[in-house]
């Protein structure tokens, strides 16, 4: 059987940042993506969804975002449109409707079972599926007996359907704050939280914050190999979100303390009856074909890997995580770095075989 270079699992900005950079080094990567078409999670995240970071900072390697104003914060459908033409300018290839199932390796050889049947071989594997598959819906006290309509931010698109109800959005995060502020433009929302939520101004001195990120060096500094796990990161706000929580629209509360069938029980013991509670409580990786691969993952289906190479599989790697590397490590203006590193030194891999 014909060995592959290395097959790409995934093709969302990960996955073609790599698949450019396998390509720099003579490589000859093929790109397995699960669904009819490349841009990865993009397409699935809700209408409203606008980049953190400004259009000239949210760039892959070799093509610039396109677009006049270099400012302005791209929408979700122009970042579908910038993957797709990407992954046309690429020559290399990619087969969509390839969703791997399993992957094994023996004699230096990985063995990558398809859906419906088929195998490849290849001599390396870049796990590169993202997390928008995995949502973390975390043990929150009651969620068990709560009978109201549950769901993650991941199937969450627009307010239309919670109009007329009382909803509860769960978290701190970027995805939180900008859900909850929406849903509250037609709908009575309290943004649950542990704590009191972070923010980060959006702009400092007249400049948006990666402008300073870049300019410091700080958005690429390697302090991934530092963390134990990644921290918790305030969220970018241009004074909108603190606005809209100022005047209860929505309002933030402590973390409810159970629920008893479509009540919810606050920390001051009253009870509420809530319609829906949306958990924007983030993902983990999402790497289920790599279960059964001796050494790829941990007890809870995390990647061992130092950088993104995988510490006890030669010739695996991962790309896309939460701080891979850095701050910017799942990000579109940060995926090209780890990409990079990653191709060198699955070339210098392969040439020691």
């Amino acid at each position: 059987m014909k060995h592959i270079d290395v097959t790409v699992i995934g093709g969302g900005q990960s996955g073609l940042a790599t698949a450019h950079a396998l390509l720099h080094r003579r490589l000859r990567p093929v790109v397995l993506v699960a669904s009819d078409r490349v841009a990865g999670s993009w397409p699935r995240y809700y209408d409203s969804l606008t980049l953190f970071s400004p259009a000239r900072y949210s760039s892959l390697p070799g093509i610039p975002f396109p677009g006049a104003d270099r400012d302005r914060y791209p929408h979700r459908d122009e970042v579908v449109a910038y993957l797709t033409a990407y992954a046309d300018r690429l020559n290399a290839e990619i087969r969509t409707d390839c969703r791997v199932t399993a992957v094994r390796r023996a004699d230096d050889v990985f063995s990558l079972k398809l859906q419906g049947g088929d195998r490849l071989s290849a001599w390396a594997v870049v796990a590169a599926s993202g997390t928008f598959g995995r949502p973390h819906r975390p043990a929150l006290p009651g969620l068990e007996e709560f009978t109201g309509q549950m769901l993650h931010a991941a199937d969450y698109r627009t307010p239309a359907p919670f109009v007329g109800r009382r909803v509860v959005v769960v978290g701190a995060g970027n995805s939180a704050v900008q859900i909850a502020a929406e849903l509250a433009k037609t709908v009575r929302v309290t943004l649950a939280t542990r704590r009191p939520v972070k923010f980060a101004a959006q702009r400092v001195l007249g400049r948006d914050l990666h402008f300073w990120l870049t300019r410091t060096g700080l958005d690429s500094a390697p302090l991934g190999r530092l963390l134990p796990r990644p921290p918790a990161q305030p969220g970018l706000d241009d004074g909108r979100y603190r606005a809209a929580l100022a005047v209860g629209r929505p309002d933030r509360r402590p973390l409810f303390t159970g629920a008893d069938g479509a009540e919810l029980l606050w920390s001051g013991g009253e009870r509420e009856e809530v319609d829906a509670i949306v958990l924007a409580t983030g993902y983990h990786p999402d790497l289920p074909y790599l279960a059964r691969l001796d050494g790829a993952l941990d007890a809870e289906g995390n990647p061992g890997h130092r950088e993104g190479l995988a510490t006890d599989v030669p010739g695996l790697a991962f790309v896309g995580l939460e701080w891979q590397r850095s701050l910017s490590s799942n990000s579109l203006r940060g995926v090209g770095r780890d990409a990079d590193g990653i191709a060198r030194r699955l070339a210098a891999h392969l040439a020691s075989r």
